[in-house]
């Protein structure tokens, strides 16, 4: 079987699979009994199609309407003259520009248009708004508003009932067929026996059938509704908006045209919209137009794409267009039809389910074709051939349903829903533990996982900095929050004061800003808002020193440069350029430097040494270290001019606190206690890494800590060596991490989790085999490429993700063992009965309840088994493990061999040993057959919860799903057995037969704790 799954159904990865390799194993699932319920979590690849039709679409539009902006440009002389009339109800409104207008200028790069309505600031007052308090923040404006111009939301498609997933389980064509079969045995046995005696087997099909169909849609139903819930959290994105003067994060659905948002790198823009303000502007656009050379937008160039990502800088942008009147909304409408990738355990156990359909079936038409030969014996034997009366047709549906029903217990139907069903489960689950799955394969992939690159800042630490340190004029010093500022500033001189705050307030990408309450409110990243904190200790005004000088250029920080620098205008004249970042980075760009005078000095070699002795130090003790430097610029620098990259002054170097996060500690070791490598790759200076790295037990003292840029310099074969001992990178680059990441995977086939918070990290994220992004510090570009969203930004919770995955791929293995043992025994048992004595112990009606107990029920029991801390004590799957081990096979083969020999030894044997006789035995026996089968599959089901302990009852009643099907199956049964014989064909027993019945199903589980005994290689 194992060759046979990775022949034809192996190709399918956990990411990023080819269509055709996603058509390619649809084509080979031959043996289907309901394609709607099979088929309904794979992907619509005809969807898919029409979305990449439309991005193709977009980039033409887009081209058009860029070069037809550009000529329009040129031509524009003066203001042109407007024929745009303002319809009725906008004016009515208290608006001077309707909806479709605005979508024409934006979405049709239209500069001409723009112009005639007064640029961006026209139109701001057209939708009467201010590009600097933004909309008044009034509930019955902002719905009028709404009223009009609509709302931020794509059409999405509506949620099916309840009676949706009934009319899908109606599908399933071997139900069709016994249904078929109920019908035609209803009007025989009415037509022989009449009402009601003729209908009893007739209705006995229907009502099976009917209770098949409830159960599975119910099931069904409430996995819907919990994908729901997920799909909701997925779409939560937050963005920064200033309203009514004051800025605060709100929901990108709740935006309005005429809203002022703030965008930095990696935001997603959340509608079109114009840019107002702003600093080296980079777009992608890709998501939208599949063009994948970035876009600059400025004042030339203002118009802003929904879906499209920030690259580089900031700016502040005014929304214009919304919804599914923007083209990003109508695209997003035909993508989220689209639906998930399947996973690859979905298409594996598709495939198992198609290859003991096909035996099955095999098997199926055998019997059929065995009983209807020992009917035409008998009647040979009897010399009535000629003549066939109803009992005979009776007796000939009989048969065939009762292959139809060997081809319903045989096709495993629900193995690859199983895997739906405990993925739901596990991801609605993790919902609660602080982790949200944006792909259904990371779920099964975390389990396999064999190796965790983690980032240091906010993953490990708790990204509540605080400068704690610093080292000004050479002075080294401790920052005391409890002592005054003034004191602090005693040694230094007003003049470097002055220049850090300038330094500190201007070269930020954070603001201090009064929020509601009128208190000082910092927005930032953690190290901006660190910076801005010292800043305010040291007794700066921010807002006085923001507005003093005119900022001319900014570069923002990103993690490949490691430096953010701006450029300013100084009130008394001549311009000035700031820059920090990582300590050597810029103290190797620094040629001067302030002395405790005040004095700017050169910077001689013991200077240097004593400030990377001050770098080493401040990192030794786990502090993050980051440098401020200035240089005065010659008049003639012009914006388009990159900010220079040495010269500089150093005014100082502040060492940032960033405490690690409890719990943490704990975490990495039970990681490691599960075979899982942590490696920690942060772009923070090498001592800072490796002393949070000790402190969080990942550098051991086999362990390498590595910088990125010798890394990036070691020939192949030596990052062959190298790789399997490295346990910290830092100063580390994007590219570096990809590299490594790429390394881990191809070289050494490991299974590899990756974290990111940046917009640098999307390529590694993409690149591993699961990407976890930051829900707090990451950016929509990150958490768009990452698979799983840590929304505490905690490494605890990334373990539990581990385990969580661990849980769902051990909970689909339990529950296929348990289907396939009953596959096999429900296949031998009627097809060696019905050659050997003619007829089949287990009726239709029997086999429709047996395969709901081991399909519906048992996936509800089995798939959903909460994950125990004995998971993370194993070693992992890895990538080359076979799903189906040697240790199931072993367990199936003993458990099914023992259950064949006890019901074939009751057919034989029964009558003599309880003594049967009278008309009634044949019936009594079935019966007794049929309890016992079930009640081997109760206990069975329980020796299933562990494949390898002989302790199947530690944490039983923790399960109360397991505790309720199983309870509600025996209940059924003793219902069946006792009060629904003239439907079901049983005969109520007596006590001591339940006894015997219950102790043979019982025996079982001594038989499965011996076979766990037996040793087998693991794979």
């Amino acid at each position: 079987m194992e060759s046979y799954l990775d022949e034809n159904f192996s190709g399918v990865k956990p990411k990023h699979s080819s269509d055709e390799v996603l058509q390619r194993w649809r084509n080979l699932c031959s043996v289907v009994k309901n394609p709607k319920r099979r088929f309904r979590f794979t992907a619509n690849l005809s969807k898919r199609g029409e979305a990449a039709a439309m991005r193709r679409t977009n980039q033409e539009k887009l081209r058009i309407a860029v070069l037809v902006s550009k000529a329009a440009f040129q031509f524009i002389q003066g203001v042109p003259v407007s024929d745009y009339v303002v319809p009725e109800e906008i004016k009515a409104a208290g608006f001077q520009i309707c909806a479709d207008e605005l979508g024409s200028i934006v979405e049709g790069h239209d500069v001409k248009k723009l112009k005639i309505h007064g640029g961006v600031d026209g139109i701001a007052e057209k939708l009467s708004t201010s590009t600097t308090n933004g909309l008044t923040a009034d509930n019955k404006l902002l719905n009028h508003r709404q009223e009009i111009y609509g709302i931020n939301k794509f059409t999405e498609t509506q949620a099916r009932g309840f009676l949706v997933f009934v009319w899908e389980a109606l599908h399933d064509m071997t139900l069709i067929i016994l249904a078929v079969c109920a019908l035609v045995s209803l009007i025989v046995g009415i037509a022989m026996e009449g009402w009601p005696v003729g209908a009893h087997d007739g209705l006995g099909i229907v009502a099976s059938i009917l209770l098949v169909v409830l159960v599975t849609a119910t099931s069904d139903y409430r996995q819907s509704l919990q994908f729901r819930d997920l799909d909701k959290e997925k779409k939560k994105i937050s963005i920064q908006v200033t309203r009514n003067g004051y800025r605060h994060k709100m929901s990108i659905y709740d935006l309005l045209p005429g809203d002022i948002v703030h965008l930095s790198i990696g935001d997603q823009v959340p509608a079109d919209g114009l840019f107002v303000s702003g600093f080296c502007v980079s777009i992608d656009e890709s998501s939208l137009t599949g063009e994948s050379e970035p876009v600059m937008v400025s004042a030339e160039n203002p118009f802003l794409l929904s879906g499209t990502k920030v690259q580089d800088g900031s700016c502040k942008m005014m929304i214009t267009t919304v919804g599914m009147r923007t083209q990003w909304g109508k695209l997003m409408a035909t993508l989220s039809e689209g639906g998930d990738d399947e996973t690859p355990l979905q298409v594996k156990l598709n495939g198992v389910a198609t290859f003991i359909g096909k035996i099955g079936l095999v098997f199926a038409v055998v019997t059929f074709a065995v009983l209807v030969q020992g009917l035409f014996n008998r009647k040979l034997g009897e010399g009535t051939h000629w003549s066939w009366s109803g009992d005979d047709a009776l007796e000939m549906l009989e048969f065939f349903a009762i292959a139809v029903t060997i081809v319903v217990v045989a096709v495993p139907e629900g193995l690859p829903l199983a895997v739906t069903l405990s993925l739901a489960f596990a991801m609605k689950k993790m919902m609660n533990d602080k982790a949200l799955v944006r792909h259904l394969a990371a779920c099964e992939t975390m389990g396999s996982a064999t190796c965790i690159c983690s980032d240091k800042t906010g993953t490990l630490t708790t990204n509540h900095m605080t400068v704690v340190k610093s080292c000004i004029c050479m002075n080294v010093k401790d920052v005391d929050r409890q002592s005054n500022a003034s004191s602090f500033c005693s040694e230094i001189p007003d003049s470097t004061v002055k220049l850090l705050l300038q330094s500190i307030f201007n070269n930020s990408g954070g603001e201090v800003v009064i929020n509601k309450e009128g208190k000082l409110e910092i927005l930032g990243s953690p190290t901006d808002a660190a910076l801005l904190e010292f800043g305010l200790f040291l007794g700066g005004d921010f807002q006085g020193e923001r507005q003093a000088p005119k900022l001319i250029k900014v570069e923002p920080f990103n993690s490949t440069k490691k430096r953010m620098g701006v450029v300013l205008e100084l009130p008394e004249g001549g311009l000035r350029a700031h820059t920090k970042g990582a300590s050597e980075i810029i103290l190797a760009a620094c040629d001067k430097m302030i002395d405790s005078n005040g004095e700017v000095v050169p910077l001689d070699e013991a200077s240097i040494d004593h400030l990377k002795a001050t770098i080493n130090q401040f990192a030794s003790e786990a502090l993050r270290t980051l440098c401020l430097a200035y240089m005065e610029l010659e008049n003639g620098f012009s914006p388009n001019d990159p900010i220079p990259l040495s010269g500089y002054t150093c005014i100082g170097i502040v060492g940032i606190k960033d405490p690690v996060r409890p719990g943490v500690k704990e975490s990495v070791a039970i990681c490691r206690s599960a075979g899982i490598t942590v490696r920690m790759v942060t772009g923070d200076n090498i001592n800072t890494a490796k002393a949070i790295a000790r402190e969080c037990g990942i550098l051991t003292d086999d362990g390498i800590a590595i910088e990125g840029p010798d890394f990036r310099e070691k020939s192949e074969e030596e990052l062959f060596k190298l790789i399997p001992k490295i346990q910290v990178m830092a100063r580390s680059s994007p590219l570096d991490k990809h590299t490594l990441v790429k390394h881990l995977r191809t070289t050494f086939g490991e299974v590899v989790a990756v974290t990111g918070d940046g917009t640098n990290d999307a390529p590694a994220l993409h690149e591993a085999d699961i990407g976890l992004a930051m829900g707090i510090a990451g950016t929509e570009v990150a958490k768009e490429s990452a698979d799983v969203i840590i929304l505490d930004d905690n490494f605890s919770t990334i373990a539990t993700v581990a385990k969580w995955g661990r849980s769902v791929y051990i909970n689909i293995q339990k529950f296929v063992q348990f289907q396939l043992t009953v596959n096999v025994v429900a296949l031998i048992v009627n097809f060696s009965s019905a050659c050997l004595t003619g007829n089949a112990p287990l009726t239709a009606v029997q086999l429709l309840w047996v395969n709901m107990i081991m399909d519906t029920l048992g996936a509800l029991a089995l798939a959903t088994e909460p994950p125990t801390d004995d998971l993370m004590k194993r070693a992992p799957v890895g990538r080359r493990g076979n799903f189906i081990s040697n240790v199931m096979w072993r367990n199936i083969l003993g458990q099914s061999l023992y259950q064949f020999l006890v019901i074939w030894y009751l057919q034989v044997e029964g009558k003599a040993i309880f003594q049967l006789n009278g008309p009634d035995s044949d019936l009594i026996l079935n019966t007794l057959i049929f309890n016992s089968f079930v009640f081997c599959q109760v206990f069975n089901e329980i020796s299933s919860r562990e494949m390898e302990k002989i302790n199947v009852f530690k944490g039983i009643l923790d399960n109360y799903v397991f505790a309720a099907v199983l309870t509600s199956t025996v209940l059924f049964q003793i219902i069946i057995i006792e009060y629904l014989g003239t439907y079901a064909n049983t005969s109520p027993l007596t006590l001591s037969q339940w006894f015997l019945s219950v102790f043979i199903g019982f025996l079982g589980m001594p038989i499965a704790a011996a076979l766990k005994m037996i040793p087998v290689a693991s794979q």
